[in-house]
């Protein structure tokens, strides 16, 4: 198991004892060995996917023991013990906690160095401690709880709708992920009277060189098997290889076993992966706010 960051910082900061320097790739090398972090551990991303987590926790474990200044830079990139890390490993805690590095002048000052009186202490630094996130995790919690709520208002409004909107979605959000080039009349909802058991049409590429089929199923109950072969001959009717089949509720275990076992390749889309998509591809949603959290840029400070 990944710990968190405060379960870090003590760790790394004995690992600097020895008096030799280290860089972030030995600190990895001891905390993975130190906590007998596995592999597969090793590969787990924070909620965003952009960062493998004990890395991230590590970076902070890192910023949280500079700005108590239990640490220092030989140079940049590389990290030896400080005169004050020394003697706090004298007499270690049991575990460096934010809480515990908050008796550290330095450790407030170099936080908040504007003294901005309107950040609380326990809307930030107690909120890490107890939870034990870094501040990126916190964030990303928050955007992820924000979009779970209306993923769910998503899908109220979806089911209010009607069949033929929810078939004209379907074809709105391909177009929105790029296929047929964006291109309005790359896709169309198929006429009712002659679907054949297929709801839409899109093009797979700007040129039309293949084409996609679409079954939409605006749904409460459980896709299963029987409605995937329905489809699946459908296909065939129309000497297609490639489908997507897309639900507003779930698909059996059967189904997807079923799906993942054709000689065509058939795409199922479930309505939480749905919503999703409609999120991360800004359909039926307007951006409300940006936050954007910045880094400091090494190279620019590079002599």
């Amino acid at each position: 198991m990944i710990p968190d960051f405060q379960k870090i910082m003590l760790p790394l900061l004995k690992s600097l004892s020895d008096g030799n320097v280290k860089n972030s790739n030995d600190f990895r090398s001891y905390i993975v060995k130190e906590f007998e972090i596995t592999e597969e551990e090793q590969k787990i991303k924070t909620p965003s996917g952009k960062q493998l987590l004990l890395y991230n926790r590590i970076a902070w474990a890192i910023t949280y023991l500079r700005m108590a200044e239990l640490i220092k830079n030989s140079e940049r990139g590389k990290y030896i013990l400080s005169d004050l890390g020394r003697d706090v490993l004298k007499k270690p805690p049991v575990e460096i906690t934010i809480t515990f590095l908050k008796k550290f002048p330095k450790f407030n000052l170099n936080r908040n160095p504007n003294q901005d009186e309107s950040i609380k202490e326990e809307n930030t630094i107690d909120t890490a401690d107890t939870l034990g996130k870094t501040p990126e995790e916190l964030i990303e919690a928050g955007i992820s709880q924000i979009n779970n709520e209306l993923s769910s208002s998503i899908m109220n409004q979806i089911k209010d709708s009607s069949p033929y909107f929810f078939e004209q979605l379907v074809i709105d959000l391909l177009l929105k992920m790029g296929y047929g080039g964006s291109d309005i009349e790359s896709g169309e909802v198929t006429s009712k009277s002659a679907d054949e058991g297929i709801d839409g049409i899109i093009k797979e590429d700007i040129l039309g060189l293949d084409k996609i089929y679409i079954q939409a199923k605006r749904w409460n109950n459980n896709v299963d098997r029987p409605e995937i072969q329905k489809f699946v001959g459908a296909l065939h009717g129309k000497r297609a290889k490639k489908g997507i089949f897309i639900t507003t509720s779930n698909f059996s275990k059967k189904a997807i076993e079923y799906a993942s076992s054709l000689d065509v390749s058939v795409v199922l889309i479930d309505g939480t992966k749905l919503t999703s998509l409609m999120i991360e591809y800004e359909l039926g949603v307007t951006v409300k706010n940006v936050y954007k959290v910045k880094k400091i840029d090494s190279d620019y400070f590079l002599e």
